[in-house]
This record gives C-alpha cells, structure tokens and sequence, in this order.
C-alpha cells in the first residue's frame, strides 16, 4: 500500500504561481510511475501530467505552464504552476503507479483546492 498526501493548495491570482506537493509513504518502492489530475466543478476529472524515472508528460492545456519533479530522498513529487488562469481552478490529486497500471492509478491522495482569481 501507497498513502499519498497533497499540500500547497490554496487561492492565487490570475497569472500567479503555486506549487503543489505529494507526499509518498508505504511502499513507495514499487510505485515509480506519479500522475496529477485535477477536477473542476461539475466537469470529470482531467489529466494534468506524470513522471517517470526518467521521463514528463504534461497535457497540451498544462504544457509549458507547469512542471512535474520528484524528490526521491523524501518521497515527493511535485507540481510547479505558472501562469495560471482560471480555468486551472479545481481540486488537484496526486496518483501512483499500483499493481493495475497502466489500466488505473490505484493510489490517490486527498486532493487539494487550487483556485485562480481573476
């Protein structure tokens, strides 16, 4: 099992940044594969990116505003948003790599409220 715990969440304006922080406990040594997705009211749950070992992989509607990084020595990875508009208001999870990937993420954190005022 993977517990998973989203920080850094909060309320910035148009064009501000914030970055959001998922930390890993349990048996982390099996989950290497990270994602973020996020959920806006009323609308289903949407990919924002994922990290590998080695490799990211953002969607077009996040790419080139946001970074995911890791910290493997404190079991973190992370999200950096810039630029950021309203339409990247929502509730943003941490998910890993579990024994059903790649057909689903078995491990989800909490989530934490990102909301951008314009």
């Amino acid at each position: 099992q993977v517990q998973l715990v989203e920080s850094g969440g909060g309320l910035v304006q148009v064009g501000g940044s914030l970055r959001l922080s998922c930390a890993a406990s349990g048996r982390t040594e099996s989950s290497s594969v990270t994602a973020w997705f996020r959920q806006a009211p009323g609308k289903e749950r949407e990919f924002v990116g994922t990290i590998s070992r080695s490799n990211t992989f953002y969607a077009d509607s996040v790419k080139g505003r946001f970074t995911i990084s890791r910290d493997n020595a404190k079991n973190a990875v992370y999200l950096q948003m810039n630029s950021l508009k309203p339409e990247d208001t929502a509730v943003y999870y941490c998910a890993a790599q579990g024994p059903n990937w790649p057909k689903k993420y078995d491990y989800w954190g909490q989530g934490t409220q990102v909301t951008v005022s314009s």
